[in-house]
């Protein structure tokens, strides 16, 4: 029996399961199974690839990368045309895009990076439609934009949402506070920092041996599902941010509109008319949470030309590291000021720990 048959045969098991107290167990170690196949399907056959392959491999590029995901014709193209100087073909037909297109986005002096992937459909999470290798792009983006028709119903979202869920992308969402490591020796040392209401620790066992794990550290932290213990388990789950963009506002009414645009990470545009573009590009950059530092030598102007682009966190020894590898050693450097909003005075003098904002101006001085 091949893979697809027997996620087939425990996702049919698992529907007709009824979920009480008693069935906790059974559907949790169902959930395990069920996880190690999608896991092993997304591998794929252990090759060396083939052309078709080669053509989604596009080197990062830039201080941010963006995957534009959709169903074939909602306008990803369009939308990439129109944001870079990248001419990525459109038409009414599907599939007019077969590869992985790249386009740059200037944007506050920092270069963003934007992927054409083409449109994927249902089934993709198990190969169909050149799915997987359109998924596997989207698994290095920082930032996904799905893209979806505002002709359409909501079934796209929620398809959407459900492919990328079975490859082991998880959107708006944290990692969970687990700590799980595994030991040569000594057991499951299970323990919990919280009252636990899906996951216990004769779960947690038979989750491991299920997976030849026999030893290992397991602290739990905040209240988890089965679901999200097995993605730490799993351990090659990505927490990727994204957007939803509908596309085509223009034809339908304004109280529809309205409803799109009130649900939570959503923007409303219209590709064709060039309608809330320029809010498109601004909710990328929030979202992106780029910092941007800019240096400054000393008895000179900050040069506002060129700003170093850090993410969201970065602190001073980030900065110095940009700038140039041997300044990442403290030893090599006297002392650091900086001014702007993350000082309470300026210039102030920090530390190799400080945290930067954004637009921050860092002087730094070697020995």
């Amino acid at each position: 029996m091949g893979i697809l048959e027997r996620i087939k045969d425990i996702e049919a098991e698992m529907a007709k399961t009824q979920k009480n107290k008693a069935t906790e167990y059974h559907l949790g170690l169902l959930k395990s199974k069920l996880a190690k196949l999608r896991s092993q399907l997304l591998e794929g056959p252990k090759t060396g690839g083939n052309s078709a392959d080669k053509q989604f491999e596009v080197v990062k590029y830039g201080d941010a990368r963006v995957a534009l995901i959709g169903f074939p014709s909602v306008g990803k193209s369009t939308l990439l045309s129109t944001v870079t100087k990248t001419k990525s073909e459109a038409a009414s037909y599907e599939f007019t895009t077969l590869t992985c297109i790249p386009g740059i986005l200037e944007y506050k002096g920092a270069t963003i990076q934007l992927l054409d992937l083409p449109g994927i459909i249902e089934g993709a999470s198990q190969g169909k439609g050149r799915g997987r290798q359109v998924i596997a792009v989207a698994r290095s983006a920082d930032l996904v934009l799905l893209m979806l028709d505002a002709t359409k119903s909501d079934v796209q979202r929620r398809l959407l949402e459900q492919e990328l869920e079975m490859v082991g992308i998880r959107i708006n969402r944290s990692p969970p506070n687990v700590y799980y490591k595994p030991k040569k020796t000594g057991g499951v040392s299970f323990n919990a920092t919280v009252p636990l209401t899906h996951l216990n620790s004769k779960l947690c066992i038979a989750i491991l041996r299920d997976r030849s794990v026999h030893s290992a550290d397991v602290i739990v932290r905040e209240d988890v599902t089965v679901d999200q213990f097995l993605d730490v388990v799993e351990g090659n789950r990505q927490y990727i941010k994204c957007l939803y963009v509908y596309n085509k506002v223009d034809a339908v009414s304004l109280e529809e509109v309205d409803r799109l645009a009130r649900q939570p990470n959503t923007v409303v545009i219209s590709c064709e008319n060039r309608l809330n573009i320029d809010t498109l590009i601004e909710r990328i950059w929030n979202t992106l949470a780029l910092c941007r530092v800019y240096t400054k030598k000393r008895g000179a102007a900050p040069d506002f030309g060129d700003p170093l682009v850090l993410r969201e966190g970065a602190r001073v020894e980030d900065a110095c590291r940009t700038i140039h590898r041997s300044l990442a050693d403290a030893s090599q450097v006297k002392y650091c000021l900086v001014w702007g909003a993350s000082t309470k005075h300026n210039p102030q003098r920090v530390g190799f720990t400080h945290l930067l904002a954004d637009e921050d101006v860092v002087q730094v001085v070697k020995k």
